[in-house]
């Protein structure tokens, strides 16, 4: 959720496809808190993309179209590592969601930028909501809510090294579909693989924001 800049980078970040045992170390699934809206309206925008950047990307990315609201860690009912977490943190998160009390609202999908370890869809939001959202889960959890946080739905992950203006270059003549409004109407509680990169994500639970 703290995404390098990629002004600051002259190439993009090298991934790989393997195993990352030094990060999960052994730990089977990664938790994260995203946004829940009709993946369907952004699909047509994420292939176009993928299509025409796809010399550029790592093969077999196969993660659904989302907006990452919150990182929580690995789930462990006995936390140890400093990103590990119990579910006195879900807990925690839940009571301050009922507290805020946050209705369904519109964000606006659409354009490409990049990180510095992947291109993206960019996400406008013209409420303020996901600031207020992004309290209550970091500042309930403690995990560092002073970061620079950039909504955005990623396309995929980057496979070499290229240089990052050539790469913004390639952005910039994507022909994508016109921008879309979507609804957001709750929130997700996902999961992933955490030996597999680019996985895909699996629902564990879901936060409906009032009518």
């Amino acid at each position: 959720m703290n995404p390098d800049s990629a002004a600051a980078n002259p190439f993009t970040l090298r991934n790989e496809r393997r195993d990352f045992p030094e990060w999960h170390l052994g730990r089977p699934a990664y938790v994260l808190w995203a946004l829940d809206f009709d993946t369907a309206a952004v699909l047509p925008h994420m292939q176009a993309a993928q299509a025409q950047l796809a010399d550029l990307l790592l093969d077999g990315y196969s993660r659904q179209p989302h907006i990452t609201l919150s990182l929580c860690g690995f789930p462990s009912d006995s936390p140890i590592h400093a990103d590990d977490f119990g579910p006195e943190l879900i807990h925690a998160q839940v009571q301050a969601m009922r507290q805020l009390r946050l209705t369904a609202f519109e964000l606006e999908i659409g354009g490409l930028d990049t990180f510095t370890s992947v291109p993206y869809i960019k996400v406008g939001e013209p409420g303020g909501q996901l600031a207020a959202l992004r309290a209550c889960l970091t500042g309930s959890a403690g995990q560092g809510g002073a970061d620079h946080y950039v909504p955005h739905v990623t396309v995929g992950l980057y496979a070499d090294a290229w240089p990052m203006a050539a790469v913004q270059a390639r952005l910039r003549q994507c022909a994508l579909p016109a921008p879309v409004s979507v609804r957001v109407s709750g929130m997700r509680l996902l999961s992933y693989a955490a030996a597999e990169i680019g996985g895909p994500l699996s629902s564990l639970a879901r936060y409906a924001f009032e009518n």
